[in-house]
Formats: C-alpha cells, sequence, structure tokens
C-alpha cells in the first residue's frame, strides 16, 4: 500500500468523481482508476459504489477513510520533521529544570516567545535528573553546576539564596544578614536534595557553624509559607511570595549564590537553535532580576 495510492483515494473520495481528482492530483483519470482497483483489490473491499458516472463511498470506504487520513497526515508531519533535522532546525524544544527554575526564571521566559520559536514543553526535575533528562529525550537541562564534556553549556545566571522575613522581622529594614546570625534563628531550609540547601550545608561547614534549629522543608512555598507566619526564617533561592522580605546571606566566602546553567548535547542536530535560545534566556535573566546576576563567565 502505497502513500501515492492513498492520496488519490482520499481526493476521489472528496472530489466524488476521478475526473475531478485528476484535476486535483494531476494525474490522468486512468491512472487513477487503475490506482483505485489495485488498493480495492489489495483491501478485498469495495471502497466505492459506481452510479450515473459518479463514485460514492461505500460502507467500507467510510470506515476506510479517515484511518487513510490518518495516515497521510502523519506521513507529512515525518517529511516535515525530516526537513527540519536536515536543516538544523527544532519544531518542538523539551526543558528540564529544577521546580524552582521552571516557576520563576523558565515559565516567565516560554510567555516572551515568538509564534516563529519551537513550541516548548517543561519537565520538572532535580538538578541531577536534569542530567539524565538529556538521555531520555530532552533537549535543554537547566542545572546548578557547570556541565562537563562532552556536553555544551552555557552560563546563564548567579541567583542569591535569599534568607526571607515577614515585615515585622526585626531586621526587615537590612538588605543582608551574616550567615553566624543567621545560625541564631530558626533556619527554614529546605531538604537536602535541593541545591540551596546543599550551600547553606556548606557554608555552614566551612564556617564552623551550626544553627540553633533547622526545620526541613520539602517545598520551597512551604518555607516561604512558614517564616510568614512567625515560624523562622526561610532560606530559599526562589522569588519571594507573601509579603516577605529578602535579605543575602553573607559568608566569611561572600554572599550565597546558585549558579545556572544550560546544557545540551553538543551532537544535537538543532545545537545552534539550543545555544541561541539558552543566550536569550541568559539576557531574560538579567532583564529580570538586573545585571548583578549575570554569570562569571
Amino acid at each position: 500500500m502505497e502513500l501515492r495510492t492513498l492520496g488519490y483515494f482520499v481526493a476521489v473520495a472528496q472530489a466524488g468523481s476521478v475526473s475531478a481528482a485528476a484535476e486535483v492530483v494531476h494525474v490522468t483519470q486512468p491512472a487513477i482508476s487503475r490506482q483505485i482497483r489495485q488498493l480495492e483489490t489489495e483491501l478485498g473491499v469495495e471502497l466505492f459504489t459506481r452510479t450515473a458516472g459518479r463514485l460514492r463511498l461505500s460502507a467500507a470506504g467510510h470506515q476506510f477513510l479517515p484511518h487513510a487520513q490518518d495516515v497521510l497526515r502523519r506521513a507529512e508531519s515525518a517529511r516535515d520533521a525530516a526537513r527540519s533535522y536536515a536543516a538544523g532546525r527544532l519544531e518542538q524544544i523539551a526543558i528540564a529544570a529544577p521546580t524552582t527554575t521552571l516557576t520563576d526564571v523558565i515559565a516567565p521566559f516560554l510567555a516572551t516567545l515568538h509564534p516563529d520559536d519551537p513550541m516548548p514543553t517543561v519537565v520538572e526535575s532535580g538538578p541531577r535528573e536534569a542530567y539524565e533528562a538529556l538521555s531520555h529525550g530532552a533537549d535543554l537541562a537547566i542545572v546548578t553546576e557547570r556541565p562537563r564534556a562532552p556536553l555544551a553549556s552555557l552560563a546563564l545566571a548567579v541567583l542569591p539564596v535569599w534568607a526571607y522575613v515577614p515585615a515585622d522581622h526585626p531586621w526587615h529594614l537590612r538588605v543582608s544578614v551574616p550567615l553566624a546570625e543567621l545560625a541564631e534563628q530558626t533556619v527554614l531550609a529546605l531538604t537536602a536534595t535541593f541545591n540551596p540547601r546543599q550551600i547553606l550545608d556548606r557554608a555552614f561547614a566551612q564556617a564552623d557553624l551550626l544553627p540553633e534549629r533547622l526545620v526541613a522543608c520539602s517545598n520551597p512555598q512551604v518555607a516561604q509559607a512558614l517564616a510568614a507566619a512567625g515560624r523562622g526564617v526561610a532560606v530559599v533561592s526562589d522569588d519571594p511570595r507573601f509579603g516577605l522580605h529578602p535579605l543575602e546571606i553573607v559568608a566569611p566566602g561572600g554572599p550565597l549564590r546558585v549558579e545556572l546553567f544550560a546544557a545540551w548535547d553538543r551532537s544535537h542536530h538543532a545545537a545552534a537553535t539550543l545555544e541561541e535560545l539558552s543566550t536569550r534566556l541568559g539576557l531574560f535573566c538579567i532583564e529580570r532580576y538586573g545585571r548583578e546576576v549575570a554569570p562569571f563567565r
């Protein structure tokens, strides 16, 4: 069964006669009639009833028509995908990123895309799982450690790990807090799988400090909600919620920061498109958060 023959069948079904279909597909009438008879022989059913010089779909033809149309649509989609692949274009893009990055960075960036940009889908993943996603269909991964070869990468931004307090907290007029002073508070941190928690733990260890009390939260929004309720100081890299006030956390080695990188397979057929989109994402981060988040190249 050839795609060309299916195309002739659909053309006749839609036009109502071989002569009209011949004008549409630019093939002679005898050639179309021969192909239709061959298709009927192959399927073992009559697809048309022939009355008064016209062809009408038989019951079997009515059943077969949507399947033929579906095959032709899929074939055209496959041809388009192959042409895009050969030209290095990307019709769709799958992006893997951690939850916070998806919410605060990726989703707002997607709202700025143009109609001729690839259609995006997103996959929520942890930093380590984002690398694995590249091996399972993702085109672009947003990660918090500089990727190693053979992956290609681009530094996107360096974002603060914030200490969040409510408006009635004694720190609400300050812009930063020393790590040692933070350790005297109830720290509403994330669980150890989150990068901001790992950064906080390293900073405490390097400064030989232990927080008075640390509450592990499995969700950054929950940590901020607890801070808004006066239950402690939330330490996350998310954008502020619940009217909280952000403070930079200053450790002996400097302010706590999270680095963001875009990573992709350098052998990807649309590697140039992925690099261009990553560059735009980095510029978007600077527009959204200010030039101070520009990465250390």
